[in-house]
């Protein structure tokens, strides 16, 4: 994940060296904005193929697009995973030329575009994912904002609390009434609306497809079916469980999360920091919001939760290299190391281990165990 200034020169760079480069991400995080930034930079044209004059104009997508490939040095395609079929084309149109650069691809949901891209794009395309704001962005002093409204730039600029809740209803009355019939999810609203608000409650919580399933009356098949869609949608994380040869009974199963925490808090009906900071669930909101944060920042190259049937259990563990760093998160103001923390350090070895809290004090609490405030990742004010 990028700041904006460095997803600019990511970006850029990766349109000098690949033919082709796709920006990934949920909707409404911003990919719009990149993109015209960069076409108007490279002499490029921006279509949206939500637009119906755009469709129109691509009804015959290989001579329109080989046309305005002659007169733009940059074809910016906004929700490729509309039109599927135009990977073929593109992969012709790239072949024709060899020079790099000729498409920026933007998509709102992974699945179309990674299939079609590995059937017609394999080695002619660069990937590169985006989220919304993050804490590094933002500054330390909006930690309290950015946790209750999210990420999304629209919820996170609102001009009161109020106003950025109703962006996200309607932010979620879309996801349900158009994006997720897009990709097949064709319950009717109110039972998406229902499995919805059930996976809000499992935020932070091994899931259990199939207890999912018996209380909204799908199949466990379907169930895990549509979490693999809203995760693949970029607005569900399923991290995976770590196992290690201990001799002990480990969870087998993922941990759920909802990647934007303003959504959580809307679905939870939580409107303000008061209700947020008073409500049982705000140990899970914080694990949840700095979860995303810290994974942001440290750009793992592979993460899990580990947990066993005895008790034992590590929030995060993040492998990068050589290193085994674990992470706890909690929201207190002096947490404490438990004896799960220094089972998890012997039983996986790790090189560290940070507890991630809301504080300002960053200090060693034992060896190995560092206590660690979010705001840390920000810069300075």
């Amino acid at each position: 994940m990028f700041a904006r200034s460095e997803l600019l020169r990511a970006i850029s760079s990766a349109l000098e060296n690949e033919r082709s480069v796709a920006l990934l991400g949920a909707r409404q995080v911003g990919k719009t904005s990149i993109a015209r930034e960069i076409a108007r930079q490279r002499g490029g044209i921006y279509l949206d193929l939500e637009s119906p004059d755009t469709l129109l104009g691509l009804s015959n997508p290989l001579r329109a697009l080989g046309a305005l490939a002659e007169q733009h040095a940059l074809i910016v395609l906004d929700e490729v995973q509309r039109l599927p079929e135009l990977f073929a084309v593109l992969r012709v149109l790239i072949d024709r030329s060899p020079r790099n650069g000729q498409f920026l691809l933007l998509g709102s949901a992974s699945p179309a575009l990674l299939r079609q891209s590995s059937e017609s794009l394999a080695g002619r395309m660069h990937l590169i994912e985006m989220a919304g704001f993050s804490l590094a962005e933002t500054g330390a002093d909006t930690l309290h904002r950015l946790w209750l409204r999210g990420d999304y730039p629209r919820s996170f600029l609102a001009g009161s609390d109020a106003s950025s809740f109703t962006w996200r209803g309607n932010y979620m009355a879309n996801v349900v009434n158009r994006d997720m019939p897009q990709f097949g999810l064709g319950l009717p609203a109110t039972t998406l609306f229902r499995l919805w608000r059930m996976l809000a409650h499992y935020h932070g919580q091994v899931f259990n497809s199939s207890e999912l399933a018996r209380a909204i009356g799908l199949s466990d098949t379907s169930v895990r079916r549509y979490l693999d869609v809203l995760t693949d949608m970029y607005l569900v994380r399923q991290l995976q469980p770590w196992f290690a040869n201990l001799g002990k009974r480990q969870v087998k199963a993922p941990k759920l999360y909802l990647r934007d925490s303003g959504l959580w808090h809307w679905l939870m009906d939580i409107p303000h920091l008061t209700s947020l900071l008073t409500n049982p669930k705000l140990g899970a909101s914080w694990e949840g919001f700095a979860l995303e944060q810290v994974l942001r920042h440290a750009q793992p190259h592979e993460a899990y939760f580990w947990a066993t049937h005895g008790g034992a259990e590590l929030d995060l563990l993040m492998l990068r290299a050589n290193q085994r760093v674990g992470v706890e998160f909690k929201f207190a103001d002096a947490p404490k190391v438990t004896k799960s923390m220094r089972i998890a350090i012997d039983d996986l070895r790790l090189d560290a281990l940070y507890i991630v809290y809301p504080g300002e004090q960053r200090f060693a609490l034992e060896a190995g165990i560092e206590l660690v405030p979010l705001s840390t990742i920000a810069p300075p004010n």
